[in-house]
């Protein structure tokens, strides 16, 4: 970490008030959605962005006073991009005290190799970093494995379902891996993006920038997190209450037959349904 910054009460005060307030919220999801359990071997993903980075700070400080005893460990995966500063991370880490591990894997060679020029390669990458965390996790008997996603990267994500497949989905709190080998936990869910920034700078963590993906201005991602912005700018609060929406869903208000049986609301007893094609062919006798 850089050298303390000097602050004025004023100042000193706002920012002990932002950590208490992401501590409260990173502890509250924790508890929400049982994320971590006493024993629990905890892998905080350290991309050296600014979400990771709080992340990884406010479980240390949540762990030393937690109710259960659980060990942390990041892990940072050194994807080969040029350029990309591979001492930064190892030496924050080990002044910190922080136990640490750093994968070397080359997807940046596969990703800029298979994907054309000009398209997003956001997919690919994720995909090709996730098998190497998770087969790092399987390795090592991790039983939690901790994301930096925060409450407006889930909120962009539910609108790009939304808008472009056609479903009502964002990113879970906690979640089982597909192959069912592991659990991922995202305890920033309740956090804003705003104050992860202004706590990452006033802690003043050393930020390693993307240079893969987060050039490509155009993702789609951008554009949704743009328009919340500007919701946001125009009606105060508006981000929060969608937030909230996402907890508090009513299936029988939905049209999704298979969380709420509608076919039988207000059904006789004993009487006869007709299937769609009986429906769409007009045919009397199959409803009979």
């Amino acid at each position: 970490m850089s050298a303390p910054i000097e602050r004025t009460p004023r100042e000193a005060y706002e920012a002990a008030k932002l950590a208490k307030r992401l501590r409260h919220q990173v502890g509250r999801a924790i508890a929400d959605f049982q994320m971590i359990e006493d024993g629990d071997r905890v892998m905080v993903c350290l991309s050296g962005g600014k979400d990771s980075h709080t992340l990884l700070d406010i479980l240390l400080a949540l762990q030393a006073r937690a109710p259960v005893r659980f060990e942390l460990v990041a892990v940072n995966l050194d994807q080969k991009q040029p350029g990309f500063p591979a001492h930064v991370l190892p030496e924050y880490l080990a002044a910190r005290g922080v136990p640490f591990h750093v994968i070397e894997q080359d997807t940046y060679s596969t990703v800029t190799r298979v994907i054309p020029a000009g398209k997003t390669l956001c997919s690919l990458c994720s995909r090709l970093r996730r098998g190497a965390l998770y087969a790092w996790a399987a390795d090592h008997g991790i039983s939690k494995i901790a994301l930096g996603h925060h409450r407006d990267d889930i909120l962009a994500t539910f609108f790009l379902n939304l808008f472009h497949q056609g479903s009502l989905k964002a990113m879970p709190a906690k979640l089982r891996s597909d192959d069912g080998r592991h659990v991922v936990i995202r305890p920033l869910a309740y956090c804003r993006e705003a104050d992860i920034a202004e706590y990452a700078a006033q802690r003043g963590f050393p930020i390693i920038p993307c240079n893969l993906c987060g050039s490509q201005e155009q993702l789609e991602r951008k554009a949704v997190r743009r328009m919340l912005d500007e919701w946001e700018r125009a009606h105060p609060g508006r981000a929060e209450t969608i937030f909230r929406a996402l907890g508090n869903v009513a299936p029988s208000q939905l049209l999704d037959r298979a969380l709420f049986d509608f076919a039988a609301l207000g059904a006789r007893e004993g009487a006869t349904r007709a299937d769609a094609h009986a429906w769409l062919g007009g045919n009397r006798a199959a409803s009979a």
